[in-house]
């Protein structure tokens, strides 16, 4: 008799586990089932698997790269799915796409679901793990895709034209400020360099020429950081989790010593006028 294929499905919606499972399990397969992200590498360390089918947010919006990321290096010819409810977003769908062997839209049908398993495990191959990278190199590889975030955020939340701040402007500052930072975190110093205090300090009195406020200061930083963090989120399957940790509480103590060099020049430039 052959062997069951071995699947492990990890959604943190307790219905869609449950009714899914004994599905898959009517049609012969052996389903092991995780509602959260540590339930999932609990059982991706003891135990092989040829499929893993795991939603794309489970608790925290991406945590399914996670497990994907977790399972390509421990068992790189498993075949990895990954299941989302938001067909609209094409490009995320693309990126989705690019680093795992499919997607399937929520509710994915059992027929639909069966035959992509099927169809992925006669065609298997080993996936080729890429260099892990750390957060600076993530960060000067995807510039463009952070400032186009930051733009849009300021774009979207901040009256530009009251402010006297032109799109263009906004791109090539935040260009200039990403790039900057992605060398700051490089050093592994949260205690600002010379050139990111020049950086941080002109962005503050150039900001106060704009009309920015302090809140508007605080704001942006958050805008930031955010774009950076969403970026490290989607390029999870090649960051070095081993230094994610620290790499994340020094971008937070970084754009922490930014800002205060921003609101101190800005703070500066109203005292004197």
């Amino acid at each position: 008799m052959a062997e069951k294929v071995k699947v492990l499905f990890v959604d943190d919606e307790p219905a869609i586990r449950s009714s899914l499972t004994a599905v898959l399990g009517l049609h012969g397969f052996d389903v092991t089932s995780a509602a959260t992200v540590g339930e999932a590498l609990q059982a991706i360390s003891v135990r092989r698997f040829d499929v893993l089918i795991s939603d794309l947010n489970i608790g925290n919006p991406g945590d399914g790269f996670t497990v994907v990321s977790a399972m390509r290096r421990t068992q790189p010819e498993c075949v990895t799915l990954i299941l989302t409810g938001y067909p609209a977003f094409e490009s995320a769908l693309q990126a989705i796409r690019s680093q795992v062997d499919d997607y399937l839209i929520k509710p994915a049908g059992v027929k639909q679901l069966v035959s992509a398993i099927e169809e992925k495990l006669r065609n298997r191959t080993p996936h080729h793990l890429e260099r892990l990278k750390a957060m600076p190199q993530i960060i000067k590889e995807n510039v463009g895709s952070i400032v186009d975030q930051i733009v849009e955020s300021v774009r979207t939340t901040l009256d530009m034209p009251r402010v006297h701040l032109t799109e263009q402007e906004c791109r090539a500052n935040a260009e200039t400020f990403v790039r900057a930072l992605a060398t700051q975190l490089d050093s592994r110093e949260s205690r600002l360099l010379p050139e990111m205090i020049a950086i941080s300090r002109q962005h503050g009195i150039r900001r106060h020429e704009q009309g920015y406020s302090l809140a508007m200061l605080v704001q942006e930083n958050r805008f930031i950081s955010a774009a950076v963090l969403d970026c490290i989120q989607g390029n999870l399957l090649v960051a070095d989790v081993s230094r994610l940790v620290p790499d994340v509480k020094l971008l937070s103590d970084t754009m922490a010593n930014i800002l205060g060099e921003a609101i101190s020049a800005h703070s500066e430039v109203v005292r004197a006028a």
